[in-house]
């Protein structure tokens, strides 16, 4: 109790203003890593814009330079779109994520669950058909963190623009699109300069390719830049130490689509 009070009101002291948090250890670490993504997606459609999907992501590190090659990440995501009119649509949906690298013993270590909800907008022409995404998302946890380290719940914001090219007379569609994800509720002392900051940028280039009439395959480069900001408060002296983490994350993946 002595300690988390200690911790308290060192915190107190120093949100008097944003410009007070100082960091008593500060370091920073990069990563580099490759990876190879599969995937599936089916897609159930309505004539009413109604359309329900099931999709599964697997994620393997071919090469990172702070953890080795190992199998990184799995999504099953359940979401539930509506187009109520021609050039605009609505989801949502719920992702449960396996974390590879942590401890399996323990099932609140290995699983993350994460709600979003999301509105885009599209606006097709001939040869092109272009779209902007905004996406609310919430990861959750359930392994015991320390609030004043960690949010049990993160809320973030990604917007992604995107443009999907058209061939006449031809099975594919090429396609590119460039996300931005902000942190919405990250605490005062891991903000940066006292404001929430950019998490992610993401870019995508890749090729629908038509291989029947209900099914496809997607076959895509991603560049993911990413930034966090991880804070430990040690316990012997209640110092605020802050590791600024940087990762540069190439992959190519393959998707099956099947929409019925």
């Amino acid at each position: 109790m002595g300690y988390r009070l200690k911790v308290i009101g060192a915190l107190l002291a120093l949100s008097m203003s944003a410009s007070a948090w100082t960091y008593q250890s500060q370091e920073a670490v990069t990563t580099h890593s490759a990876q190879l993504r599969v995937g599936a997606d089916f897609t159930k459609k309505w004539k009413n814009g109604l359309r329900l999907c099931v999709s599964e992501d697997m994620r393997f590190d071919l090469y990172n330079s702070t953890n080795g090659a190992a199998f990184s990440k799995a999504y099953t995501t359940l979401s539930l779109a509506y187009m109520p009119i021609e050039y605009f649509k609505v989801d949502a949906g719920y992702t449960l994520r396996v974390m590879g690298r942590k401890d399996w013993s323990d099932a609140n270590e290995v699983l993350r669950h994460r709600v979003f909800m999301s509105a885009a907008a599209v606006y097709p022409t001939d040869y092109v058909k272009l779209s902007l995404r905004e996406r609310v998302l919430c990861d959750m946890r359930t392994d015991s963190v320390n609030v004043l380290e960690k949010n049990p719940y993160n809320w973030l914001l990604r917007s992604r623009l995107s443009a999907e090219f058209i061939v006449p007379g031809k099975p594919v569609k090429p396609y590119i699109w460039c996300e931005l994800e902000n942190t919405l509720n990250v605490p005062e002392y891991q903000q940066k300069n006292g404001h929430q900051f950019i998490s992610n940028v993401r870019t995508q280039a890749g090729v629908k390719w038509r291989i029947t009439k209900l099914s496809s395959l997607d076959f895509y480069y991603r560049f993911t830049y990413g930034y966090d900001r991880d804070i430990n408060i040690t316990k012997k002296n209640g110092y605020i130490e802050l590791t600024e983490e940087r990762l540069y994350q190439h992959a190519i993946g393959v998707t099956y689509n099947l929409d019925w």
